[in-house]
């Protein structure tokens, strides 16, 4: 009789665990030890079910203080990319390969930043990176958790190429809300690809003086436009081909 209703409640268990949602914690643990071999547990009280309902939601604060708590677990120690430098520098990529990543930039490929600040694509680096290596000949590993603070998401990551590490950097990014930290993350890490292409030589003409000054001769403006609706006059940047946006209109 107990075998049956042993096996009875295995069925169950295993057709019905993906139900169970994060308010019941305790009916999950219980679930899982008996179907490991466990002894049957007793489950908590409606007493203490309630209490643990009651236990502080985690909020913005504790993610300032704490990061996102998004750590991973380390499966092969060779291939702990937190820690491992695992093939940098040890021989030169193919011509091909250095031929695409060293492509000098096209100027249609090139934006500009209202103040000025000339910049690439986030989108293009990867597109670069895949035509060099191909799609899933390269990622970027995490090399620590996200640190949080009032105004900016930062990770550190590395740049993994044919399972060599070829750079590591830092990214960062801004957010203005707590419901942005999500989105701020994925700017963090498109941030850290960016300044890993740098050691690869992608786009190294954005930190050349003299390519930027001779870039912005030829292919942008810096005009005095007027906020539609504060009427404020400010010099902004933008690309000869492309005109200013609302709210901005040219003067």
């Amino acid at each position: 009789m107990a075998s049956a209703v042993r096996r009875s409640f295995l069925t169950l268990a295993r057709t019905q665990s993906r139900q169970l949602t994060a308010s019941h914690p305790s009916v999950f643990t219980a679930i899982r030890r008996f179907t490991n071999g466990d002894d049957f547990p007793s489950f908590p009280s409606k007493s203490s079910s309630s209490s643990s309902a009651s236990a502080p939601i985690p909020n913005t604060h504790n993610i300032r203080d704490n990061g996102l708590n998004d750590s991973f677990e380390i499966i092969d120690e060779k291939m702990d990319w937190s820690r491992s430098f695992h093939g940098l520098s040890t021989e030169a990529f193919p011509k091909e390969t250095a031929d695409v990543l060293l492509a000098p930039l096209a100027p249609e490929e090139v934006e500009i930043k209202p103040d000025g600040i000339l910049y690439l694509p986030e989108i293009k680096y990867r597109r670069i990176l895949n035509k060099a290596f191909g799609p899933g000949g390269w990622g970027l590993a995490p090399r620590g958790e996200s640190i949080v603070t009032d105004k900016v998401v930062t990770r550190e990551y590395a740049l993994i190429c044919h399972g060599r590490l070829v750079s590591i950097a830092r990214g960062e990014q801004q957010y203005f809300d707590p419901n942005g930290i999500p989105t701020a993350t994925e700017g963090c890490k498109s941030n850290a690809l960016m300044r890993c292409c740098k050691d690869l030589g992608v786009a190294s003409e954005l930190w050349d003086p003299r390519f930027i000054r001779k870039f912005k001769k030829e292919y942008c403006d810096e005009k005095f436009v007027e906020h539609a609706v504060t009427k404020k006059k400010r010099k902004l940047w933008k690309l000869k081909v492309d005109s200013f946006e609302y709210p901005y209109k040219a003067t």
